[in-house]
């Protein structure tokens, strides 16, 4: 496997990492996480396709980009690969070509299924999709070879509209599976998160997939608010800042949920995951030790799968609830990554509006809000 990085940032592109050898010709696949306003420029999807002319070109709209071990806003990052024996196919669906998101999911992993794939990167809308659902129906298909991993657009902190393509300018609503086959490509995969939780554990009473209505018999947002204070006058923005722990039956571990948005009249909280009745919850809040460690931590589980093999490359999916908390020192958190994973392995990756990830080895696919998931590949030459 082969790299080569290029940033768009300040208007002009200007030169990252290549490995030697590296031919723009022969670049099977381009990943390009960046800004809104850059995923949608006609004219930069034109340079990229005339520079990688055989690639695959995969785009995501974020709420910040990630490259090295830095983090900038309003650029783009391209990742360019070339890889040696592994074949890749991707598949774009859109949203509203199916009854729903479940739907979205089952079709596309029917779309890419076959003997040989080896792991799956899904890179999706992040705001007219249910999340929840849409690995629900990744995970019909599933074998304890192949994992799934990826994560959903984002779109600064605005939750207003998120952009995501396939050989084309990027736009609304669109899923993309990326799958990977062949038996020379070993995939990693490590989530994170390292937030605390506090105050009572309550259970979920009234919900609808991702919309919640009452916990504890009350209303849910009502009593979110009790919690806020002060930041109750920055809602949505600052539920970012106070996610929910989501304890479900069946699941050995907690998933962290974050809220989208709310409708004061409804007095309702619509989440990015799906809440379901009977599950208990507990507020959760920032420790900034822990969240740096986090990202280690979850660098530490990506190369558990790699069997020995070092990374070539690594997407790296966090949440823009966690940039919100690190602010200026979000790099941090990327640092600690690339100090696990060593100089020799390419980082891209973006801020997201959620992670998709398998909670352990070889098991179907999550997904998770406010963590560090990242996704390793190692090509055996």
């Amino acid at each position: 496997m082969k790299s080569c990085q290029l940033h768009f940032y300040q208007n002009e592109w200007k030169k990252g990492f290549s490995d030697k050898g590296f031919d723009n010709n022969k670049a099977q696949l381009v990943l390009i996480f960046g800004s809104a306003s850059v995923v949608t420029n006609q004219a930069i999807f034109t340079f990229v396709k005339e520079t990688f002319p055989a690639a695959q070109i995969v785009s995501a709209s974020t709420s910040g980009e990630i490259i090295g071990a830095s983090v900038y806003n309003d650029s783009a990052v391209l990742t360019a690969i070339e890889f040696a024996k592994t074949t890749v196919k991707c598949v774009k669906t859109n949203v509203a070509d199916h009854a729903n998101s479940f739907e979205t999911g089952r079709y596309l992993i029917n779309e890419i299924q076959d003997n040989s794939l080896t792991s799956v990167f899904i890179v999706s809308d992040g705001t007219l999709i249910n999340g929840s659902e849409l690995v629900a129906g990744l995970n019909t298909y599933h074998t304890k070879k192949i994992s799934i991993t990826g994560g959903l657009a984002g779109d600064d902190a605005k939750f207003i509209q998120t952009f995501t393509g396939l050989n084309e300018v990027a736009s609304h609503g669109n899923v993309i599976a990326i799958g990977f086959y062949g038996d020379y490509l070993k995939a990693g995969y490590g989530s994170f998160g390292g937030w605390d939780e506090f105050g009572k554990e309550r259970t979920i009473t009234k919900s609808d997939k991702n919309v919640l209505y009452e916990i504890d018999g009350k209303c849910a947002l009502d009593l979110y608010k009790e919690y806020l204070g002060s930041y109750v006058e920055e809602l949505p923005g600052s539920a970012l800042l106070f996610p929910l722990s989501l304890k479900t039956a069946g699941f050995e571990k907690n998933l962290v949920r974050t809220i989208l948005s709310i409708n004061e009249d409804k007095k309702t909280m619509t989440f990015a995951g799906n809440m379901p009745e009977g599950s208990t919850v507990r507020l959760m809040k920032a420790n900034f030790t822990k969240l740096i460690d986090a990202s280690s931590i979850a660098a530490d589980y990506s190369l558990v799968t790699l069997e020995e093999q070092r990374p070539q490359l690594a997407i790296l999916i966090s949440c823009i609830g966690r940039k919100l908390i690190l602010q200026e020192k979000c790099f941090e958190e990327v640092e600690a990554v690339k100090n696990v994973l060593g100089n020799k392995t390419v980082i891209t990756g973006f801020y997201s509006y959620g992670e998709i990830a398998p909670l352990n080895s070889f098991t179907n696919c999550e997904l998770y809000n406010q963590t560090m998931t990242i996704t390793t590949f190692a090509e055996i030459e």
